[in-house]
């Protein structure tokens, strides 16, 4: 199977479990900088689009897709197999529990904190290795309030910062091309003081 940075949205299996897309899964896995041979930590896996892409820029490394919805894992596998990425590995818990099974990441990418931010990023810092990096998606204002306050809090050992990307995509309407905006999405990025 090729292999390139930003599969096309419709080559993943959906259903109703949210997905990140395509444009931002590439700002994303941009900012991550994935070590060839790292180990990433994709906690609020969903349907696995970001798993799957990290899994491609790291071949000689592991990606542990973290996500509690059955039905969510499901289309995390049937993903997994469709798109070819057996460095996969998926932990069906509600972070943050499940990581303290996983070997240390080089990289964390948190797509679904499911309320849990400050703890899964509490989780997250006693582990991340140094000159690690955390990527933090979010659609919601209230989770980036709370991840710069956690952040904020650990200046220390984090530096940070923050982008807000708003995708238009082309539709077609009644004989006209409009630009139809997404959801503006939050990317903030930590990277561990060495």
């Amino acid at each position: 199977m090729e292999q390139y940075l930003g599969i096309p949205d419709e080559d993943f299996i959906r259903s109703k479990v949210p997905m990140t897309k395509q444009e931002i899964r590439i700002l994303t896995l941009v900012k991550a900088q994935i070590p060839v041979d790292g180990v990433v930590w994709d906690i609020g896996a969903g349907t696995g689009s970001l798993s799957i892409e990290a899994a491609r820029l790291c071949p000689k490394g592991k990606v542990w897709a973290v996500e509690r919805s059955e039905q969510a894992v499901a289309l995390l596998r049937v993903n997994i197999a469709n798109l070819a990425a057996p460095n996969v590995g998926i932990v069906e818990k509600e972070a943050p529990d499940g990581l303290d099974i996983l070997p240390d990441p080089d990289r964390v990418l948190i797509g679904g904190s499911g309320g849990h931010i400050e703890d899964i990023l509490d989780a997250v810092s006693r582990r991340l290795k140094p000159g690690g990096r955390i990527l933090i998606n979010s659609v919601t204002v209230q989770t980036v309030y709370r991840a710069v306050e956690w952040l904020r809090a650990h200046e220390k050992e984090f530096r940070y910062e923050g982008i807000q990307a708003q995708i238009s995509r082309l539709s077609q309407v009644r004989g006209y091309d409009m630009l139809r905006a997404e959801n503006p999405v939050s990317i903030l990025m930590a990277i561990r003081n060495p």
